[in-house]
């Protein structure tokens, strides 16, 4: 005859099979993500790269941690530099995480995240009415209010670190000018020092599908830029086992005025003209280690600016 279980033997059952779940849960955080997602998207002379929308697990300090539970990486990479090219063309790429990536607790050295934590969108303009006499336009407040207070929360712990916003502005303008410079050269081996290694992979495919269509191109940006602020910042945890170790992103909007020109094997001027100024309205990504010795910032995206 089979023995009656007590309720007490029941619970202890119970509560031994949940800390199991607990303890198998806790042990399957990474340091990269879980998930993450890029794409790349040509938009006329203006276009840039739409960038990575990642899948994250959220940290109680208000910034994200990386998790990996299944590391199939998916990239969409314009096949011709946005800035300079008309058509649109795409190409998808995919390719799995090694396995020694996907072992449980694997301690890993980041020298980026390798996506764009929740990627800057303009958001839409309500009526003042709608905003505070509505349930609607109360949910929207309080979405922009919490939007609002992460970036003040990164710019803080950034300020920690003797951030300056003029100083900063001034290198995000050298940076935007070089990195420009050295895409329109073709340098990749300079180029690989100013960008993450996920923006690097993105921009050579670039450079090798413009490099088939033109044999050299010019580029120039009149100085000073027009106008340049910051439209977003956020933190990117790696151990939640130590909070001082996070990557920050600043979001840039950088308006300038720039000279184009390409050229064919024989020399002759196929697209643009060197003689006139185009105004250029970029959104770029920003990135720092917030804990690694000498941390440089760095390019690590190009968001696709919408049409107003």
């Amino acid at each position: 005859m089979l023995k009656m279980t007590t309720p007490f033997k029941r619970l202890h059952l119970v509560r031994t099979l949940y800390r199991s779940s607990q303890i198998g849960e806790s042990s399957s955080y990474l340091l990269v993500s879980c998930k993450t997602y890029s794409s790349a998207i040509s938009n006329g002379s203006e276009g840039n790269f739409r960038s990575f929308y990642p899948h994250l697990l959220k940290g109680q300090d208000g910034f994200p941690f990386a998790g990996v539970k299944s590391l199939t990486l998916r990239s969409s990479m314009a096949t011709e530099l946005s800035v300079f090219m008309n058509d649109k063309r795409m190409i998808t790429t995919q390719a799995k995480a090694p396995a020694q990536a996907r072992q449980v607790g694997q301690q890993i050295s980041l020298s980026s995240p390798g996506f764009l934590y929740e990627p800057y969108e303009p958001r839409e303009k309500i009526p003042f009415w709608k905003r505070w006499f509505t349930i609607s336009g109360w949910r929207r407040t309080k979405l922009d209010i919490i939007l609002e207070l992460k970036s003040a929360y990164a710019i803080a712990k950034l300020r920690k670190k003797g951030y300056s916003k003029n100083q900063f502005y001034k290198e995000a303008v050298n940076m935007y000018k070089e990195i420009n410079t050295l895409i329109a050269n073709g340098d990749r081996r300079s180029l690989r020092k100013a960008v993450t290694e996920k923006m690097f992979s993105a921009l050579k495919n670039e450079i090798k599908q413009r490099e088939s269509a033109w044999s050299k191109v010019y580029w120039e940006m009149v100085e000073p830029v027009v106008t340049i602020r910051t439209l977003r910042a956020r933190l990117i945890g790696v151990d939640r086992k130590d909070l001082d170790k996070t990557f920050i992103q600043l979001t840039l909007e950088i308006l300038a005025k720039q000279k184009f020109e390409a050229y064919d094997s024989k020399g002759s001027v196929v697209a643009g003209d060197k003689s006139k100024e185009v105004l250029v309205r970029d959104i770029w990504v920003f990135e720092k280690s917030m804990f690694h010795p000498g941390a440089r910032w760095r390019l690590c995206g190009r968001i696709t600016p919408k049409a107003s």
